[in-house]
């Protein structure tokens, strides 16, 4: 099995060394950068399988940093943050992370964190929960709502015929909706089942996700039901 290369951008040494020691103990490859700008040169040279950014660097921040990583690649990217409730938070989920993770941080919650991203992102293709109104139309595994076509077989979306470039958490948050159209679909079971949340997370993953998708499929397509979460129009 191929070992895991973890890109860590952090520029406090006891936090990086410490961290770094951490996974590797549980079989991580770790390549640590003191700053954003040796991180994106990093990346670029070793294309990890997941990066964790700090988001308060020197050089290029966190938050500028996972913007360059994702205008290139959709691979995974965990914030690490100070405070729970800053702004730094959503700033670096709008910019294109995937989760985050509070500062300071215990290492067996950091590594299942790691762990359940990268189950979600090896198994992006993984169908929904079923159950709901069945789309407007289904063949060979594309369900079509309107314009919108979701390739549940090829991982593939289309919106007007032109094809929709998702990351694979994207897809995943698509595909729970599109299995079951017209059902709402509260923040707390989206957090369990596109994000691998065995107990309560910050919702504000999810909004900022869906907000995000909405700006690729349609903002009329997934409609807001106050006080329940989300649904897809079918």
């Amino acid at each position: 099995m191929a070992e895991t290369h973890v890109l860590f951008v952090e520029d406090d040494d006891v936090i990086r060394e410490a961290t770094q020691l951490a996974l590797e103990r549980d079989g991580f490859v770790v390549t640590a950068m003191p700053d954003g700008l040796l991180g994106l040169e990093a990346f670029r040279s070793n294309r990890p399988d997941i990066a964790l950014l700090d988001v308060m660097v020197p050089g290029l921040d966190g938050v500028s940093l996972c913007r360059r990583i994702r205008d290139e690649s959709t691979v995974p990217v965990i914030m690490l943050s100070a405070r729970a409730d800053s702004i730094d938070v959503v700033l670096g989920l709008e910019a294109g992370a995937d989760d985050y993770v509070t500062k300071p941080f215990d290492g067996a919650v950091l590594v299942a964190r790691i762990r359940a991203v990268l189950r979600r992102f090896g198994h992006a293709a993984g169908s929904g929960s079923g159950g709901g109104e069945r789309a407007e139309g289904s063949e060979g595994g594309v369900l079509v709502f309107g314009d919108l076509e979701v390739d549940t077989e090829g991982m593939e979306v289309r919106k007007g015929g032109e094809q929709v470039g998702l990351t694979p958490t994207e897809m995943r948050l698509l595909l729970e909706f599109s299995s079951a159209p017209g059902t709402v679909l509260s923040r707390d079971k989206l957090l369990e089942r596109v994000w691998d949340y065995g107990w309560g997370g910050d919702t504000r993953v999810v909004d900022v996700h869906v907000q995000r998708l909405r700006t690729k499929v349609g903002q009329d397509r997934i409609e807001t039901v106050r006080g329940f979460g989300y649904k897809l129009r079918p």
